[in-house]
């Protein structure tokens, strides 16, 4: 998946849309189209299933939560700066956590991913305005990333003990690369 997403094209793409955005459609489908939310929420459900005990379902959790907070603050219009440097640091911290196969304290790990959530929610409650219908784009988006943490999840869970978290570690450089390569972009 990080290979793929090396050859789109080289700016985050957590806050572009394309026309207007339609509703639950356009924000179910808005994550998994765009390789830098979509690398970063497998990362948080990978990392959680590394991690494993309550992390298994805290971090993917607390993740839409604060996404959320993040994405109110967008809509507000409070402007926040370097938000394209954090979506691109999240996939490098994350790709890195998972790499390393880091298990910090709960906590920490909680804190890490709740500033990258801000950071995710804040670039598309920037754009959420522009949707033509705010609440079911809202739903929709929240939807597909729970739906992006339960697959690194199952990734994380089902690759770990037949090859020895290898496999993991591997998506986890990859998923850095691609964090590298948006940080460039």
């Amino acid at each position: 998946m990080a290979a793929c997403a090396l050859l789109l094209p080289g700016t985050a793409e957590a806050h572009i849309l394309q026309g207007q955005a339609g509703g639950f459609g356009s924000g179910f489908e808005h994550p998994l189209t765009g390789a830098d939310h979509f690398l970063a929420m497998f990362a948080v459900g990978l990392w959680g299933a590394q991690m494993g005990g309550r992390s298994v379902w805290t971090l993917p959790v607390t993740f839409p939560l604060i996404m959320v907070l993040g994405g109110m603050v967008g809509i507000a219009g409070i402007a926040l700066p370097g938000i394209e440097i954090g979506i691109a640091l999240s996939l490098v911290a994350l790709g890195l956590a998972v790499a390393c196969s880091w298990k910090p304290a709960e906590w920490v790990a909680l804190a890490l991913i709740s500033v990258f959530a801000v950071c995710h929610g804040y670039a598309h409650g920037a754009e959420l305005p522009n949707a033509a219908d705010p609440a079911d784009y809202a739903i929709g988006f929240v939807l597909a990333t729970g739906m992006i943490h339960l697959l690194g999840i199952g990734a994380g869970l089902a690759l770990e003990r037949p090859f020895h978290g290898r496999v993991a570690r591997a998506l986890g450089i990859m998923i850095t690369l691609g964090g590298g390569y948006f940080l460039a972009a």
